[in-house]
C-alpha cells in the first residue's frame, strides 16, 4: 500500500471545548491509484489530509506512506516523496514573487540541481510554456495559477499528490481542463492520488475509489463504478448521491441530518 491509515483520530482544543475532527478513520490507497474522499463541508475530509501531509501534528493513530511509518513531525525528505495541492491558486502561490521563483524555492531547499532544466520540464509537464516564467501570479488567470500550484508540487518529482478541493475555486471550464490534466499526469508520473472533494461528479470523472465521510467518521467505501451506479449502502451516501444530482426542494424537504 501505498499509504495506509489505522484508527486517524484528530482533536481541536481543550477539555469541555474540544472537537473530535477525525474520529477513528482507517482507510488505504494503493500505488498508483486515484482515491476520493468526499463528504459535506466539515465531515473532516480535508483534516485527514493534513494529517497524511504533515501540515497538522496533532492526531493519534498511525500513518504510513510508502511503507514508512510517519510520525506527527516530518523529516525533509518527506516532502520529496509526498506533495499537496490546495484548493485556493489565489491564496497559496506568493504575489510577489514570480513564477520562476515560486518552483525554484523548493529545489533550493532539498539541494537538487539541474534548477532550469527542471523548471522548463514542469511548466511543459502543466500546459505552460517557458513564457509563464517569469510572470506574477496577478498576471495569470486561476486555471493559469493553479497549474503553477500543480508544477510546484511536481517539482520535487513526488510520487503521492494530496488534492485539497483543487478545482472548486475555478470556473465549470477550468475545472474539466485541470482535471485532465491531473489525470494525464497520474498516467505519464505513475502518481498515486488522494482527492478531497464535496463534488461527486469530480470523483467520478477522476478517481477509482471513494470513501465517503460524515461528521469526522468513515461511513462507507466504494468502486467509482458502483458509485455510478448509486449502488451506495448507506442511507447517508444514498442522501450524498441524490444532493449531488440537483437542487429538488421535495428532495431537498426529505433529507435528515445523519449525526
Amino acid at each position: 500500500m501505498m499509504i495506509d491509515i489505522q484508527d486517524l483520530q484528530v482533536r481541536f482544543g481543550q477539555g469541555a471545548d474540544a472537537v473530535t475532527a477525525v474520529d477513528g478513520v482507517t482507510l488505504s490507497v494503493r500505488e498508483g491509484e486515484s482515491f476520493g474522499l468526499v463528504g459535506e463541508s466539515g465531515s473532516g475530509k480535508s483534516t485527514v489530509l493534513r494529517a497524511v501531509s504533515g501540515l497538522n501534528d496533532e492526531w493519534t493513530g498511525r500513518i504510513a506512506v510508502a511503507g514508512t511509518e510517519q510520525g506527527p513531525k516530518r523529516q525533509k525528505g518527506f516532502y520529496k516523496l509526498c506533495q499537496m495541492v490546495f484548493q485556493d491558486p489565489y491564496g497559496s502561490l506568493h504575489p510577489r514573487h514570480t513564477v520562476d521563483r515560486i518552483l525554484a524555492e523548493p529545489i533550493a531547499i532539498h539541494g537538487l540541481g539541474d534548477a532550469d532544466a527542471r523548471i522548463d520540464r514542469v511548466l511543459r509537464d502543466v500546459g505552460l510554456g517557458p513564457s509563464f516564467r517569469f510572470r506574477y501570479p496577478h498576471q495569470l488567470s486561476g486555471g493559469q495559477r493553479q497549474r503553477v500550484a500543480i508544477a510546484r508540487a511536481l517539482v520535487l518529482e513526488p510520487r503521492v499528490l494530496l488534492l485539497d478541493e483543487p478545482t472548486s475555486a475555478l470556473d465549470v471550464s477550468v475545472q474539466a481542463e485541470i482535471l485532465n490534466l491531473l489525470r494525464r499526469l497520474r498516467a505519464e508520473h505513475g502518481l498515486t492520488m488522494v482527492l478531497v472533494t464535496h463534488n461527486l461528479a469530480v470523483v467520478a470523472n477522476l478517481c477509482d475509489r471513494l470513501a465517503v465521510m460524515n461528521r469526522g467518521r468513515l461511513v462507507e467505501e466504494m468502486t467509482v463504478e458502483e458509485l455510478r451506479r448509486g449502488a451506495a449502502r448507506e442511507p447517508y451516501t444514498l442522501q450524498l448521491l441524490r444532493a449531488s444530482q440537483g437542487y429538488d426542494r421535495a428532495t431537498a424537504e426529505s433529507f435528515r441530518d445523519y449525526a
